[in-house]
């Protein structure tokens, strides 16, 4: 038992913090963020049927040093969920947008799973974009069937039935240590999933669980060769998606690579060990080693 009940609010205790909405060309976007607009700009994507509260133990310490927003990305959180096709570029395209909405040209973009992808995908596309590239478990490189239908089985269940135990089960798949799955957590993630036609815009999300859908969307040797950013590729001993063995050869092909292990962590690093994380991500953002 802890000495203290663990919430998103005591996460960011610490933190001058901003929740808002942005009209990302026609997409109300929500977010949070830390920091000062004179900062450089740093965006935080969150996976799959995630939400920018997958960030709330690094807005403190990110927002030191840069203008710190997590965002909810189309179709996800509290943002709209227009019909669209939910691949990797309709994301692309909805985060280029909210840099516009936020008056930049540039940043440095970090993304965990999905987010990874799409922080990638934009490094590919819109290379002029990207200050520094955070590749956080990150997909886009690997395509198992088994993870693949697990996520799937597990979100539509969430979403179907949108229950404590439901979405605890859900959560627990990001963890090595499932006791970081707090309850707070857990009702921030079934707010989210208890929107009426939920279950609708989740059939359309996890497209890219689908394997040729997957495989259209996936970075090629040479895609990957042609990201130029400086990127850190930052895996986990207990990744549930891919092994530590497949994000080194993410490394491996970039130009311009670091690669690290966090050890004793899952899918969400971020969270599991936000201390060991904020480190490991602000020295490479600072180019401090």
């Amino acid at each position: 038992m802890s000495e203290f009940h663990k919430s998103v609010w005591s996460d960011l205790t610490q933190v001058a913090f901003t929740q808002g909405y942005i009209d990302a060309d026609g997409i109300k976007t929500r977010f949070l963020s830390s920091g000062s607009s004179d900062k450089p700009l740093l965006l935080l994507l969150h996976g799959t049927g995630g939400h920018a509260e997958a960030y709330s133990r690094n807005l403190a310490a990110h927002g030191e040093h840069f203008w710190t927003v997590a965002i909810d990305l189309i179709g996800h959180g509290w943002s709209d969920k227009p019909t669209c096709a939910y691949e990797v570029p309709d994301y692309g395209a909805h985060v280029v947008a909210v840099m516009k909405a936020l008056g930049r040209d540039k940043a440095s973009i970090s993304g965990e799973s999905l987010g990874g992808w799409v922080a990638g995908w934009i490094a590919l596309h819109h290379p002029e974009k990207v200050e520094r590239l955070v590749l956080n478990t990150a997909g886009g490189w690997t395509a198992h069937p088994e993870v693949m239908a697990r996520i799937k089985r597990l979100s539509m269940e969430a979403v179907n039935d949108p229950t404590p135990a439901r979405i605890r089960s859900r959560l627990e798949f990001l963890m090595h240590d499932i006791s970081k799955v707090n309850d707070d957590l857990v009702e921030t993630r079934r707010a989210i999933y208890a929107q009426p036609g939920f279950p609708e815009v989740m059939e359309r999300v996890l497209c890219m669980q689908d394997m040729d859908v997957r495989r259209r969307n996936m970075f090629s040797d040479e895609d990957t060769r042609r990201i130029a950013s400086p990127a850190l590729v930052l895996w986990t001993s207990h990744d549930p998606t891919a092994t530590p063995g497949e994000g080194r050869r993410i490394a491996e092909l970039l130009p311009n690579a670091r690669y690290e292990v966090m050890n004793e962590c899952g899918h969400w690093p971020q969270f599991e060990d936000a201390e060991k994380f904020n480190q490991l991500h602000l020295d490479f953002l600072l180019g401090r080693s």
